[in-house]
């Protein structure tokens, strides 16, 4: 695991206390915290994108924001992750106002398309069974490897990613992991699985 990239995917809505598992959350190093959160409108986002830069220029954790571009400029944060459509659209002029851009995929011609369009990585899924994806079946590891060899950028694995399978998706060639209620549910001792 030492060389695999742990990802936090937030979901404030598995947290019992979200703040202060944000805090526990980045306190533990993971590599990056993505906030979320679709549900939410505008404005009630970037109140919690706020409070997520806050805690994350705390710990030295990258924060990339979701969809919400304007949010991400007001807030002078200059990473976002998009759906694949609306990067696919993006005026070359928007993308230059951010430096990091990603996109989540879900075919290896996808994660062609997202580099194309200048995506700096994919997260690609769901490779395992996930309660987040219920009754859809994984994609698994094969699915893994096509994504990480059809690109260039770094392809982070997403769904059902666990410590045991987690070594998998290095092996498929995946740049890391992104996790969300492993993390979101976690305890300060369980966190500690996932520490390298």
């Amino acid at each position: 695991m030492s060389t695999c990239k742990i990802i936090c995917v937030s979901n404030r809505k598995l947290a019992e206390n979200f703040p202060a598992q944000l805090v526990r959350v980045a306190r533990a190093g993971v590599d990056g915290i993505i906030l979320r959160e679709k549900d939410l409108g505008e404005a009630e986002y970037e109140e919690l994108a706020a409070l997520a830069k806050a805690i994350c220029k705390e710990y030295g954790v990258p924060l990339t924001l979701h969809t919400y571009g304007d949010v991400a400029l007001r807030l002078g944060i200059r990473r976002l992750h998009l759906p694949l459509r609306v990067l696919l659209a993006m005026e070359e002029a928007e993308k230059r106002n951010f430096d990091v851009l990603g996109t989540s995929i879900h075919a290896p011609e996808e994660a062609v398309a997202a580099e194309a369009a200048g995506a700096a990585y994919v997260t690609a899924g769901h490779v395992f069974a996930t309660d987040c994806k219920k009754g859809l079946p994984p994609r698994g590891i094969p699915f893994l490897k096509d994504v990480c060899e059809a690109v260039h950028i770094p392809v982070y694995a997403i769904g059902g990613i666990t410590p045991q399978n987690a070594p998998l998706c290095a092996e498929a060639g995946a740049a890391g992991i992104c996790l969300m209620s492993s993390l979101m549910r976690a305890s300060e001792e369980e966190l500690r699985i996932w520490e390298r």
